[in-house]
């Protein structure tokens, strides 16, 4: 039962289990985020079991309710439908790379060239979260000393501009792929480059990831005062962009790693807020988006943290399969990884230490990671393997491949 259902039936009903709601309580609770009135109990418990028998899809107006009583935001519960065209759009550059190298060199910069540059830009900041680190750093510094090289050519205001800007995604890109790569020193010099180009153009985008990067390395490097301190900087240099929902999802994490509870959740609920109300992105691949199932994968992580199993395990499910397409294609295998660090976490709490050794292995021996964020994540298993299953010879064999991988 429930094999054919729409993807938001089966998630509507998930998600009400994992907060330990029955249907009626979950229709009432709908009453606490909603504005206007509705109606009697028991029309609005028959709406909700026909939400998850998903005999009919719920209004725009429901829809918003819905997501906020269970914790997250519209698009992510009901995304829209992709156009058939999104991936042929991402690599369509007009010309191929060796045509658009040629016309740099050449000074013919006109506005083809610079719409192929940016296509380019922006097919590298969408393979960031799939190809393997080392091969897209290389690429991408080649590109980064293009658009530098283009700047002694004679151009407008408006094109230098915009090679500067297309500069500063760049930018930001090679220094998280040098943070994924464990080279530190030079990932914050890069960010504090990209800063600088932001500044310089005036894009509140590119000033705002930098400050996200910097809350980052701070978290991951166990510096959670100075994750609170990047994201009241970031938050307001961010303007309108959707980096500030990912500035706060840092501080949430770091909230929930400092044991402040109510203070994750207000995190968590401001940007969820935040969220909510922008647009849905054209393009959902590109690292320096933040689209709303993203929103799920920043929840899964601290609710792991705090001990909240129940409902990490739901998230770290819808996690995985929003990250995965009908082929079994990975689209995010990095968000995938913590997913199944997640369901490791909850199988040994649960007592399960085969299965939580298994999903451990899963996770670190994908080939993208980026191993601050990994290791990071992975010490959450690793301590509750330390406390309930010290000696056993699984947990030993883990733990020595995740001393390889800090290494």
């Amino acid at each position: 039962m429930g094999k054919d259902l729409p993807t938001w039936a089966r998630r509507i009903r998930s998600m009400r289990e994992a907060r330990g709601w029955s249907q009626a309580e979950a229709a009432e609770n709908m009453r606490h985020h909603s504005e206007k009135q509705l109606p009697d109990a028991t029309h609005l418990l028959r709406r909700w079991k026909s939400w998850e028998l998903g005999e009919n899809k719920p209004s725009d107006f429901y829809t918003k309710i819905i997501a906020s009583t269970l914790g997250t935001v519209s698009d992510s519960l009901f995304p829209p439908e992709r156009t058939n065209n999104d991936l042929e759009l991402l690599n369509a550059t007009g010309m191929n790379t060796l045509e658009i190298v040629g016309r740099l060199q050449a000074s013919d910069v006109n506005d083809a060239t610079l719409e192929a540059v940016r296509i380019t830009v922006d097919k590298l900041c969408s393979d960031y979260s799939r190809l393997p680190a080392q091969g897209l750093i290389f690429e991408s510094r080649q590109w980064l000393r293009r658009l530098v090289e283009m700047q002694e050519q004679r151009l407008s205001f408006r094109q230098r501009r915009e090679t500067l800007e297309l500069a500063g995604w760049l930018t930001l890109l090679v220094g998280c792929l040098e943070y994924d790569l464990g080279d530190q020193r030079s990932a914050e010099a890069t960010r504090r480059s990209a800063l600088s180009l932001g500044q310089e153009v005036g894009n509140p985008g590119i000033v705002g990831w930098a400050h996200e990067m910097r809350a980052w390395f701070a978290l991951t490097s166990g510096y959670y005062r100075g994750v609170v301190a990047a994201t009241e900087a970031g938050r307001e240099a961010s303007g309108s962009h959707s980096v500030a929902v990912q500035i706060i999802a840092q501080e949430a994490k770091a909230w929930a790693r400092m044991g402040k509870k109510n203070e994750m959740q207000n995190a968590l609920e401001k940007g969820r807020v935040l969220l909510e109300g922008m647009p849905y992105p054209e393009n959902v691949d590109n690292h320096f988006v933040v689209d709303p199932s993203k929103y799920d994968f920043y929840v899964m992580d601290c609710y792991r943290h705090i001990g909240e199993s129940r409902l990490a395990r739901e998230l770290s499910d819808e996690v995985i399969r929003a990250s995965t397409d009908f082929n079994g294609y990975e689209r995010w295998p990095m968000r995938i990884a913590e997913a199944q660090i997640t369901l490791g976490v909850v199988a040994a709490r649960e007592g399960d230490l085969e299965s939580a050794v298994t999903y451990g292995r899963r996770a670190i021996t994908g080939d993208r990671k980026s191993l601050p964020s990994l290791a990071m994540v992975s010490q959450d298993l690793a301590q509750v393997l330390n406390s309930q299953y010290a000696g056993e010879e699984e947990t030993e064999s883990y733990l020595e491949q995740l001393r390889d991988l800090r290494q």
